[in-house]
């Protein structure tokens, strides 16, 4: 496989908000970077999103990436289509084997890499209908549009500890009307989880969901043993599968799930090996994912000249 002679400043693997914020701050430092992306960020799921700072109105997550690429591209970034296959680290920085869609390879040098590969949402499953997350038809973040939920009949699909949390924080934020669908998961509840589902008037189905009622692009209605249940939105809190792999390949630190863990500078525990967006530990959001992009990519562009292994104080 040929690969480029001279290495890049940055790598940056993933073209959503995080990726391409760090690759505009990185050609505004007048850096070397190329943005390989596979074309699946997760923000192409919003329909709006309304707590992005200068847009009241909202803007949709496919609008967003549309403004990102087209700010890259003055300053002109390269955003290669493909994925990477496999990352390699060396004393002279890192090697990515990248596959492009149309079957090819090649291996691309880069003195560091950033990492915004993002996550995925577990899909629930539901009767007949497959990618229901993705076909917009059941939201997944009350945190940007919750406010514009308020007052409505909400269900969230869940269970555990995460889908009894999501219910609730809907519930004391901005519904007085909530259900918690635990799609057949029967929920163990200790005194403190029984007095808060109390509280809030937080209603439990943990029957199977057998049949579904989908109108005007959204699924109005269900049907379990217990009966029909109807409301306005449906929300899935089933958790992320976290696109780590390359990094935790790697040896860099993660939590349980996943996720990774960074320093200040947006570090992973692999010294040149950056991390940005849903792929790093805590809240999942736009804004904060471009926040720790231009965390990184500055980190990067200061230390760019210098060897990783000179980094030990890890400014």
């Amino acid at each position: 496989m040929p690969h480029d002679e001279a290495p890049l400043d940055c790598l940056i693997i993933g073209g959503g908000p995080a990726g391409l914020t760090a690759a505009i701050y990185l050609a505004r430092f007048r850096r070397r970077v190329l943005v390989v992306d596979s074309g699946t960020p997760r923000a192409a799921w919003i329909p709006t999103s309304h707590n992005i700072p200068f847009f009241a109105e909202g803007i949709a997550g496919p609008e967003i990436l549309r403004r990102d690429r087209e700010t890259a591209g003055r300053y002109g970034v390269q955003v290669e289509p493909g994925t990477v296959a496999g990352l390699a680290r060396d004393a002279e920085g890192f090697s990515a084997a990248t596959r492009s869609p149309e079957g090819g390879s090649r291996t691309i040098r880069a003195r560091r890499v950033l990492l915004a590969t993002g996550a995925v949402d577990v899909e629930p499953d539901l009767p007949d209908l497959p990618d229901a997350v993705r076909r917009g038809l059941v939201r997944y973040c009350p945190i940007c549009d919750g406010y514009e939920s308020r007052g409505k009949r909400i269900a969230v699909i869940g269970h555990g500890e995460r889908g009894l949390g999501e219910a609730l924080f809907i519930a004391r934020t901005y519904s007085d009307d909530v259900t918690l669908l635990t799609l057949g998961c029967p929920m163990e509840l200790d005194e403190k989880q029984r007095s808060s589902v109390t509280e809030h008037r937080l209603k439990l189905v943990e029957q199977p969901v057998e049949a579904l009622d989908v109108r005007d692009g959204r699924i109005a209605a269900l049907r379990s043993a217990g009966g029909e249940h109807r409301f306005d939105l449906l929300y899935s809190a089933l958790g992320l599968h976290y696109r780590s792999e390359l990094a935790v390949a790697l040896g860099a630190e993660h939590d349980e799930r996943g996720a990774l863990r960074v320093d200040s500078h947006n570090q992973t525990t692999v010294r040149g090996l950056y991390a940005a967006g849903d792929i790093v530990r805590g809240l999942d959001q736009i804004v904060v994912a471009m926040a720790h992009a231009a965390v990184a990519a500055t980190h990067i562009h200061n230390r760019c000249e210098l060897p990783t292994e000179d980094e030990a104080d890890n400014r």
